[in-house]
């Protein structure tokens, strides 16, 4: 089977909540909504303290093209726009709606009837997409309008639908292709019809041979659509490997972007909501998400309004365990740990973990012993090591001149070093010190 040839490891999968079927959870007191829910400027808010809004009503503007609309999940009255402590553990702008109802604004279409035509324009179905404010739901929110809107100079000729979900737990993607397959395969359609051309590949590990089949036979008298296993490797789902691993092609390093080498790679959960979008009217307001861990009672796949606190999840899923030592926004490898449970559900939330103590405690941290292995498994082909000991010394230029903005944040390098030394850490902190270097170098030109 296909895969990536630089670097990777072998995490367990420890996929729980596998052949959970989705389930709807109940609507929260109140929503919770972060201005800041995509890469780019956040959003404004368009609605202010003692406002009603229905469920769909926009509620904070694109705060520029690099930028995404939020919609009410849930329909009540807006109690203030203050802040809140978001999964990056900052305290974020966000607005506060107090639920009264379930009311949904019109225009939506909410019934379960397959919309199979498309008879929109490319300008129309990217108008849809941009006021629906559909980002990547793989967890790094890149607006989607965007991504579908490359330089004229690309030649893109295939799309690549992201289903691999290698990170170990999450299973949200999964059961999304097990229960909305039509869906996402007219959804695939729609994005062809953006980008202008006849080609789209959809990878999907092999852990998932259900989801394979299945897509595969939805998919057997569509033409243009082909459905890839791939090696389970991880990181197999970053946008880099994918694209190598399905095409063959290498992404350069940044500035560069898929994009250049005539590839557009969207997630599965953003297809499924591109059609929601353009089929159905309907914003981007829930999201299916996997709540997990080894401890945990009943492991589930849940269909979540956004604004939802983390609690009431975990509430349904039987509580927080004893045992818990960490609780994860997202996967084991590259989620972010949260301070608490009050945290609410936002459009990159992919999955809730919690890690038991035994598994979350830091061990001592020993000096490195040069074994390269950090080295060995960094699927961009990096020199981890250096980066970290670079960071460590606040070596900003020498991170810079070692490619650290190639770095993807896998973990990869983390997760296999026989000293414990918190490479991953080191390399974030210098990710984003360089980061705000050259965006500061370049406003200067």
């Amino acid at each position: 089977m296909n895969t990536f040839k630089i670097g990777g490891v072998h995490p367990e999968p420890n996929k729980l909540s596998a052949g959970k079927k989705i389930e709807t959870l109940a609507l929260p007191n109140q929503a919770v909504f972060p201005l800041s829910q995509h890469i780019g400027a956040p959003a404004v808010p368009c609605v202010q303290k003692g406002d009603q809004v229905l469920v769909g009503t926009r509620i904070a503007d694109a705060g520029g093209f690099m930028s995404s609309p939020i919609h009410s999940s849930v329909s009540g009255k807006v109690s203030r726009i203050d802040s809140v402590v978001d999964a990056s553990g900052f305290r974020k702008p966000a607005i506060f709606i107090d639920v009264d109802g379930d009311e949904w604004e019109p225009d939506i279409d909410r019934t379960d009837t397959l919309a199979l035509l498309c008879t929109l324009s490319r300008e129309e179905i990217l108008d849809r997409i941009r006021n629906a404010g559909v980002v990547g739901m793989g967890g790094a929110c890149f607006p989607t309008h965007v991504k579908l809107s490359p330089p004229k100079d690309c030649n893109i000729d295939v799309l690549i639908v992201n289903a691999v979900e290698c990170e170990p737990y999450l299973t949200s993607d999964h059961m999304l292709m097990l229960e909305h397959s039509d869906e996402i395969i007219v959804g695939v359609r729609i994005l062809l019809k953006v980008l202008g051309i006849d080609r789209a590949v959809i990878g999907i590990e092999e852990n998932k041979a259900d989801a394979i089949q299945l897509m595969q036979s939805k998919t057997s008298m569509v033409s243009g659509i082909e459905i890839m296993p791939l090696k389970m490797k991880y990181p197999q789902g970053g946008e880099k490997q994918l694209i190598e691993a399905v095409t063959g092609r290498q992404v350069p390093p940044p500035p560069a972007l898929p994009a250049n080498v005539g590839c557009v790679v969207q997630n599965v959960g953003t297809v499924f909501a591109v059609y929601e979008a353009v089929q159905k009217k309907k914003p981007l307001i829930e999201r299916i998400v996997t709540v997990t861990g080894k401890s945990v009672k009943n492991p589930c796949n849940l269909k979540v309004r956004l604004g939802t606190p983390v609690s009431q999840l975990i509430e349904y899923a039987g509580g927080m365990p004893e045992d818990t030592g960490k609780l994860i926004s997202g996967g084991p490898m590259m989620g972010r740990p949260l301070l608490d449970d009050k945290a609410p559900v936002v459009k990159g939330t992919s999955g809730i973990l919690m890690i038991p103590e035994a598994d979350a405690v830091r061990r001592a941290e020993r000096n490195c012993i040069r074994c390269a292995k950090c080295v060995q498994a960094c699927p961009m082909g990096l020199e981890p090591y250096l980066l970290a000991t670079a960071s460590e010394a606040g070596d900003w230029a020498t991170a810079e001149e070692n490619w650290i903005m190639s770095c993807i944040e896998c973990g990869c390098c983390q997760s296999t070093c026989p000293s414990r030394r918190p490479l991953l850490d080191w390399v974030r902190l210098a990710k984003n010190r360089v980061g705000g270097i050259i965006r500061a170098r370049n406003t200067k030109k």
